[in-house]
């Protein structure tokens, strides 16, 4: 029997208290065209559990699996090897049922944990300080935002045209009612040579900067040195951000604290966790200890006890779930704390040697990848640096030559034009992620696909 806790006056009485006529009310804001008028086909309100599990099993074979067929997307999202023994240990009781802690005195395996982590974020930027993670790259690209805004009392941060759309987008939703000014870069500016965009970054610093917000390696994979350019915004005082959406690059490349970055965040899914349809992922975030109070999020700390035992406890945690909303450092509450702890046992298991390897096995793939594309006629690779991912252009536009090799069973890259919709100087691009993953015949196949769909 079902077990539903209102009845009809229950629904009245609340609807009443909130000033609502009706459950329909609750829904104004959603636009007409996006609500459902009728039920699903194909669903029913009435299927038993192995009905169910033979409809959910069509379903899903409408996919393509990423595991079947030659795969070079990226943009965000990368397919890594993930060794099973992350996700065996992942389940273990004691940990994937301690969602947070928020009884740390019982949750020292959680807190310990999460320490170890803040200490791998930590190295891996090069920063003093790391928190125990944030909800993905994106929000914590705009909690980055806001912690300039705190630090430096100014409002302008300057968002690099080389930062992922979707974490601009992500950005420009939750500064909407806030008093920070989203200046951002122009993607035109990247159609001849991708990211560089420094030139506009630097006509538009100014004494009202808060922040400057740049990617590296950047959405079209450029990687760039930012020690001129952080030098350029201390001059102005104003924050250097770094963002990155694929931190296995921080194993190959110079780390953003080398290179003077104020405020490092990122995507942390490349390390322990699978693509998963875009979810759940996990934001990293690190900084100076200087800046440290400002910090979002939570911190795990070191301490001992009464009786000189080493202990785990939870430090400067000033979300609006202990303090006062006004004076929280940060209103996104979740911290992905399953997903920081499969980060923690798959970097454990690789070490430092093993994402050195790892990223340098990437950054071989990517190069090989990228040289056989090149010989491809209606083919032209764009970048000048990259680490496993690129852009080229092609002779004809991306959108459906792209959708054409899918049906081929051959994901082959993301279309700019599916993500800067409307920019014609970007829809014949491409950009191709080549991951450790990747073989030799993957490589042929996606030149060949190519060569005959241009053909």
């Amino acid at each position: 029997m079902r077990y539903l806790p209102l009845t009809e006056a229950d629904r009245r009485d609340m609807l009443a208290t909130i000033g609502a006529k009706s459950i329909d009310d609750l829904f104004s804001d959603v636009p007409q065209a996006a609500r459902l008028t009728k039920p699903i086909e194909g669903l029913s309100n009435h299927l038993s559990e192995l009905e169910v599990e033979r409809l959910l099993t069509g379903l899903s074979r409408q996919n393509s699996p990423a595991s079947e067929m030659p795969f070079f997307v990226g943009c965000g999202a990368y397919k890594h090897h993930v060794p099973a023994s992350v996700d065996h240990l992942i389940q273990r009781g004691e940990f994937l049922t301690s969602y947070t802690p928020y009884q740390p005195e019982i949750a020292q395996g959680t807190l310990q944990v999460l320490f170890e982590f803040q200490t791998q974020v930590a190295r891996l930027t090069g920063m003093d300080v790391a928190n125990a993670s944030m909800y993905d790259g994106s929000t914590a690209t705009t909690e980055a935002i806001f912690m300039a805004r705190r630090l430096t009392r100014r409002t302008k941060a300057i968002v690099s045209a080389g930062v992922h759309p979707h974490y601009v987008s992500a950005a420009k939703t939750l500064t909407k009612f806030t008093e920070d000014e989203l200046v951002c870069g122009d993607p035109k500016l990247t159609a001849g040579a991708p990211g560089n965009d420094l030139d506009w970054i630097l006509s538009q610093l100014d004494d009202a900067t808060s922040c400057v917000v740049v990617q590296n390696p950047n959405l079209f994979g450029h990687v760039a040195d930012l020690t001129d350019l952080a030098a350029a915004c201390h001059a102005k005082g104003a924050l250097l951000v770094v963002a990155f959406t694929e931190v296995v690059s921080l194993g190959a490349i110079k780390s953003p604290g080398e290179m003077g970055a104020d405020i490092v965040v990122g995507e942390g899914q490349s390390i322990g966790n699978g693509l998963n349809f875009g979810g759940p992922y996990l934001g990293l975030f690190a900084t100076r200890d200087k800046y440290v109070r400002q910090m979002p999020g939570r911190l795990c700390g070191e301490t001992v006890d009464a009786e000189g035992r080493r202990g785990f406890v939870l430090t400067l945690s000033t979300r609006e779930q202990h303090i006062r909303r006004e004076k929280a450092t940060s209103n996104i509450c979740t911290n992905s704390g399953l997903c920081a702890l499969a980060f923690t046992i798959h970097m454990t298991l690789l070490g430092e040697e093993g994402l050195r390897r790892l990223a340098a096995l990437n950054h071989a793939r990517a190069v090989q990848t990228a040289e056989r594309l090149a010989k491809v006629p209606g083919i032209e690779v764009l970048n000048g640096s990259f680490f496993n991912e690129f852009t080229i252009k092609l002779s004809k536009e991306a959108r459906p030559v792209i959708r054409e090799l899918a049906e081929r069973k051959l994901l082959a890259g993301v279309s700019l034009g599916r993500l800067y919709p409307g920019v014609t100087e970007l829809e014949n691009g491409v950009v191709v992620a080549a991951t450790e993953t990747v073989t030799d015949d993957d490589i042929e196949a996606l030149a060949q696909g190519f060569a005959e769909v241009l053909a």
